[in-house]
């Protein structure tokens, strides 16, 4: 435990941690818009597949 800290302390005094928090943000950000344009996709595909059966049912 002891030589765990001086590896954290320097770990976030080098450039290394605030980019590895920078390109976390980033893939989170990437996902939420990739989640959100798939689940759009997704209900403009089933309002279509709804649409065309009603129209065969008729």
């Amino acid at each position: 435990m002891t030589s765990f800290l001086p590896k954290l302390q320097r770990f976030l005094q080098s450039e290394d941690g605030p980019t590895a928090v920078e390109y976390a943000v980033m893939l989170a950000l990437i996902v939420i818009v990739c989640l959100t344009a798939i689940q759009a996709v997704g209900t403009n595909a089933s309002n279509t597949f709804q649409s065309v059966s009603a129209q065969l049912g008729s």
